[in-house]
């Protein structure tokens, strides 16, 4: 009997360093046939190497990317509900460091390969990329917090595949942002007090208050799942939602438009629209965006975002038609940056602008405590709870700005290439 995930054929394309494996039966394609001959885990293990035409053709699973083409060697698994990637070396030790990368609304695992690709040819044998898919397609619908609870799961599943990780770092897109919120509150473990003793037991009486205060510090920021956090990171997502205010820029600000959009977004994304538009307040609780921007009894989100080293929004400051600028960096329309502040940086054209704070910021309140205290007004002031670097993204010279939500993250390579110096932006200024 032949049964696992999928046969390969290794093709010998003539050339010295050219090596392919095209991929005859996909698992995840045809579900109806499922041949292997691989190992008896059903997961799928294989060496690319890093030469190939097009990425239209890479993605058919041939080839691979030629940006990315040095010849450097990558280990690819594919397991239950993502891909794991990582530099194949024998005498590098496994990387301690995993990279969870979530895709938008619609999106998959496939959406992040190109800045997969470059997190492991930059980093080499310190992280292992893991690549979602647990919420893709259709699942995007769900809510965000099922969706939450299905990466959380994912990301255990990962640390139990992984024990060597030590570190934990999230890169997501758009909806991906969210769910990503949701799933670190879910993973947050505070240090507790028997801990904090056993630390501060295992040094001497002269190291006793220093090591007090370390523990002070940990119990502070916590672990995610028994990992330290180091980056969180978010590319056109809707932090405030998209009700209203031209959050949903292709509605061109219109009221009626905006209106109309709100009460039938559920009849679209199902009750991720619901949660969008915040129009989830069914029980007498609050919409789950508000309830996200603070600390609840069961789920700590703002003290789970507090744990990481670093959290950074990349916006999109024109042309993406999905996400606005304000709900993607976190802003009041005053707060955004003013046009002639934008500027291109010669070793990043598309980066235009970035705003880091060195403390979370409490002046921001202020600003406006005489007015109203609406429904976005309080998740600002809730998100700014925490220190937030923003990086603000421009393709007003690009051919592929009509795309901007999707060329921010490189989806497609051929057809986003313009994005590549936001990938780049973000692995020089990662946090190892």
């Amino acid at each position: 009997m032949i049964g696992a995930n999928s046969l390969y054929l290794t093709v010998n394309l003539g050339r010295a360093n050219v090596c392919g494996r095209c991929q005859l039966f996909s698992a995840r394609r045809m579900p109806c046939c499922k041949l292997d001959f691989g190992s008896r885990s059903g997961r799928q293990r294989k060496l690319a190497s890093r030469k190939g035409p097009i990425d239209f053709v890479h993605r058919m699973g041939c080839f691979r990317d030629p940006t990315t083409g040095d010849g450097q060697r990558m280990e690819i698994e594919s397991v239950q509900g993502g891909e794991d990637m990582w530099a194949s070396s024998a005498q590098a030790k496994f990387p301690d460091h995993l990279v969870v990368m979530v895709n938008g609304i619609v999106g998959s695992a496939e959406d992040w390969r190109y800045a997969a690709e470059q997190f492991v040819k930059k980093f080499s044998d310190q992280v292992i990329v893991h690549r979602s898919e647990c919420n893709s397609s259709r699942l995007t619908f769900d809510g965000v917090d099922l969706m939450g609870e299905r990466l959380a799961e994912e990301v255990l599943s990962v640390i139990r595949r992984r024990p060597g990780v030590r570190k934990i770092s999230f890169v997501a897109h758009s909806l991906g942002g969210l769910i990503a919120r949701y799933a670190v509150g879910k993973l947050y473990v505070p240090v507790s007090n028997k801990e904090a003793l056993v630390v501060a037991g295992n040094h001497s009486s002269e190291e006793y208050s220093s090591s007090s205060t370390q523990c002070l510090e940990r119990h502070q920021e916590g672990r995610l799942a028994g990992l330290e956090p180091m980056n969180f990171i978010t590319v056109a997502t809707p932090h405030l939602g998209s009700k209203g205010h031209k959050q949903l820029p292709f509605l061109c600000g219109l009221p009626f438009l905006e209106r109309r959009a709100s009460e039938a977004a559920h009849w679209i994304v199902g009750r991720t629209g619901k949660h969008l538009f915040l129009t989830d307040g069914d029980d007498g609780k609050q919409p789950l965006l508000l309830r996200m921007v603070k600390d609840c009894d069961d789920i700590k989100f703002i003290s789970a975002l507090r744990s990481f080293k670093r959290r950074v929004v990349y916006a999109n400051a024109n042309f993406d038609h999905m996400v606005g600028w304000r709900t993607s960096s976190i802003r009041r329309q005053s707060e955004l940056p003013k046009q002639h502040l934008l500027a291109n940086d010669e070793k990043y054209p598309h980066i235009v602008h970035i705003e880091r704070e060195i403390s979370a910021n409490t002046n921001r309140a202020s600003r406006v405590d005489s007015q109203a205290v609406d429904m976005e007004e309080e998740m600002i002031r809730g998100l700014n709870q925490v220190q937030w670097e923003r990086v603000d993204v421009s393709f007003l010279k690009s051919r592929q700005r009509y795309i901007a939500h999707s060329t921010i993250q490189v989806k497609t390579y051929w057809i986003n290439s313009d994005g590549k110096d936001v990938i780049f932006h973000m692995i020089d200024n990662f946090f190892l």
